[in-house]
């Protein structure tokens, strides 16, 4: 069953060079680009995508290492895309994301861990939302 995920590479794997490695562990696995682009995320976008974190004693650590810096959202399809998404990327701290992981192999710090992908179907169409109109996604 296709399905759709939003993906953030974050200012880290935007600085770093990151951005073709990481999308294309994406595309290897068979999953497909509807839309894709650069921003300089604005601090309420920001507030916006982690909102479900709101009121968290890490909440602004979040927001702030990402408010005003360049990140590449995206949104992706394929089979299971969530939940493949999710296992390519790794665990949310890289010290503990497996090898293999997008984290596990090239994460270095736990708040700016280079990707943020959906958790459930809920979680993406809230957040593609704040980045992409429906007329974006191609396919």
């Amino acid at each position: 069953m296709s399905e759709r995920t939003f993906v953030m590479l974050k200012p880290s794997a935007v600085e770093r060079g990151l951005m073709g490695e990481i999308i294309s562990r994406f595309e290897r696995k068979g999953l497909r680009i509807l839309a894709m682009k650069m921003v300089r995320m604005g601090r309420e976008e920001a507030e916006r995508l982690y909102e479900v974190h709101r009121g968290k004693h890490f909440y602004e650590q979040l927001v702030s290492t990402i408010a005003g810096k360049r990140v590449l959202v995206m949104v992706l399809e394929g089979r299971s895309a969530i939940s493949v998404v999710r296992k390519l990327v790794g665990a949310t701290d890289p010290v503990n994301a497996e090898p293999g992981t997008i984290r596990g192999d090239l994460g270095l710090d736990i708040t700016d861990n280079l990707v943020h992908a959906s958790d459930s179907n809920e979680s993406y169409e809230h957040e593609h939302r704040i980045f992409f109109h429906e007329s974006e996604l191609t396919g």
